[in-house]
């Protein structure tokens, strides 16, 4: 006998947990499937995210910088250690726990809001069904008028080259290094320098891994603003992350090696030169690819495009009436806050609302320290399209709260239109800008001017008079430097 909802939501990460919390406010009969479990088998509510994603890669990066500053810079502040060490069981302890919480509270989000939930793989089960679309769930079928896809995207690995979690390593991996053992690898190998790859190498250098990280294209981080980048790749250099770019790679060998290393990554350099990196783990972080295996899209005729991403239009509606999907298995950038916007604009629009997400606001973030963060334009994409712009920035160094947290590394950058005013793209680096850049995405969202950041009183002493003294110097009237 089948069950029977207005929404039902295939997949409990950040896009598809939300649509069904917002489904069931606008007053819907809600399922949620999920098939994320925990050690002991129960649910694990959060997709990837929560789960060996955004939500540990955190945990993990606030404790080895705890451990960072308490080697390096404690001192300054006349605060004497003797004798520190890492206890790394306990710190993924920690990141499991912090995991956990948040698998928890979605679950309580949903009995708050009415939301059912099944745990166990959803997919579609046969074209038609009286009452909506039919989902297989185990032994359970559930039948919807609308059904959200929300299944997310998994680590693309190097052909040739499967992870096995233990030492060819995806995002997952690299969150449990060292749980069987309790030591920090003497030398950590990253094949891309992505988000993941940089945030997950700042974690084990900071532990005292040597780490190297290869990355195939000539240029260090191309999405971000050029001059931001640079500013990154020189930092970071000088923390002692070793980075080679413009690397092609060949054969990876798994096995005992020189100097007890477990893998053998043959490559050539920028100039095409032969070279051999010897590691004791490898991370590779090259990208990843929409979840739909398993999924029988073909059982209702959903299309899919080359990359297996289900194809939908600018409101996330797929070719079949009544199926939507949104977040990582669609166009669009593969972040966790643009899923969740997109899951209350779908929900929003099956209730006749007009739900509304623009991909022109969303914020970046990569949560190195220093932190980068970026909405908009950058300023070679500006010159690419012919735009004419101004340019303001406003360095850590000359703001009196970075210098009192200690950690004056990086700037503030403002692109606005040299005719208009209006801003077209906010670029930082340095303390806490993940935090500091929701000003910019309000100011964007709103067609702010640089003007209008420039004439608002910002709380003296805090980070965030940087972003207005870089509005101020896009006019080349900074008051503070």
């Amino acid at each position: 006998m089948s069950k029977n909802f207005d929404v039902a939501v295939i997949g409990g990460g950040p896009g598809g947990y939300i649509a069904a919390i917002r489904a069931a406010q606008l007053g819907f009969n809600t399922a949620c499937v999920d098939e994320w479990q925990n050690d002991k088998g129960g649910p694990a509510l959060g997709g990837t995210c929560t789960n060996v994603g955004c939500i540990p890669s955190k945990a993990l990066l606030q404790s080895s910088e705890n451990f960072d500053h308490a080697g390096h810079s404690f001192a300054d502040h006349g605060i004497g250690l003797k004798d520190l060490t890492i206890d790394v069981k306990k710190m993924l302890s920690r990141k499991d726990a912090v995991v956990k919480q948040n698998n928890d509270g979605i679950l309580y989000l949903f009995k708050k809001n009415g939301v059912t939930f099944f745990h166990g793989r959803g997919s579609f089960a046969k074209a038609a069904a009286e009452g909506g679309h039919a989902i297989s769930v185990g032994e359970e079928t559930l039948v919807a008028r609308h059904v959200i896809v929300a299944t997310g995207s998994s680590a693309r690995a190097l052909p040739g080259t499967p992870f096995d979690e233990d030492l060819i390593l995806s995002n997952d991996g690299a969150l449990r290094i060292g749980k069987i053992t309790g030591a920090v690898p003497k030398k950590l190998g990253l094949i891309g320098a992505g988000v993941i790859g940089l945030e997950m190498g700042s974690v084990w250098r900071r532990l005292g891994a040597e780490v190297t990280v290869l990355e195939g294209l000539p240029t260090f981080l191309g999405a971000v603003d050029e001059q931001i980048a640079k500013e990154a790749f020189k930092i970071f250099i000088k923390q002692g992350l070793k980075i080679e770019l413009g690397v092609k790679i060949g054969e990876i060998k798994v096995g005992k090696k020189a100097q007890n290393a477990q893998v053998s990554v043959a490559y050539s350099d920028s100039k095409g030169q032969a070279q051999t990196l010897e590691v004791d783990k490898l991370i590779i972080s090259i990208g990843r690819v929409p979840n739909t295996t398993g999924l029988n899209a073909e059982a209702v005729g959903l299309k899919l495009d080359e990359r297996g991403a289900i194809v939908v239009d600018d409101d996330c509606r797929t070719n079949i009436p009544g199926i939507w999907a949104v977040g990582d298995v669609v166009r669009g950038p593969m972040l966790a806050h643009k899923a969740e916007e997109e899951g209350v604009a779908v929900a929003e629009r099956i209730a006749g609302q007009h739900g509304h997400v623009d991909f022109n606001t969303v914020p970046w973030v990569i949560y190195t320290s220093p932190e980068i963060a970026w909405v908009g334009q950058t300023e070679q994409q500006l010159k690419a399209d012919g735009r004419a712009y101004k340019a303001g920035s406003f360095p850590f160094m000359a703001n009196g709260r970075a210098r009192a947290l200690g950690d004056t590394t990086g700037m503030v950058k403002l692109l606005a239109d040299a005719a208009t005013d209006e801003i077209l793209g906010v670029h930082m680096i340095g303390p806490m800008v993940s935090e500091l850049i929701a000003e910019a995405v309000v100011a964007m969202s709103f067609k702010a001017s640089a003007e209008d950041i420039a004439r608002i009183c910002h709380a003296h002493p805090s980070l965030s008079e940087a972003t207005k003294e870089a509005a101020l110097a896009v006019d080349k009237r900074t008051l503070n430097f």
